[in-house]
């Protein structure tokens, strides 16, 4: 098996643990009964990174559509 060094090590071999802290239970159990059950095979690593993922995308997506609506509608500066 082949070594990693520092230099090779990527975003995804960076994996974390993440704790719940004051997530009601019935809140969990719902997401998991709705969200992750049927749509992640009940794996709620998986659907957490994968809805983090789209939030983030979503999220670049609306802001560079802000930006652009911006430039178009920022009146011209004649100097």
């Amino acid at each position: 098996m082949k070594k990693k060094n520092a230099l090779s090590i990527k975003e995804d071999d960076l994996l974390l643990d993440l704790a719940h802290h004051n997530v009601p239970a019935s809140l969990l159990i719902e997401f998991s009964e709705k969200i992750v059950i049927p749509c992640f095979g009940g794996n709620l690593a998986i659907a957490v990174s994968e809805l983090f993922q789209k939030a983030l995308s979503e999220q670049d997506f609306i802001q560079s559509h802000i930006i652009q609506i911006q430039k178009n509608e920022a009146p011209e500066i004649i100097g």
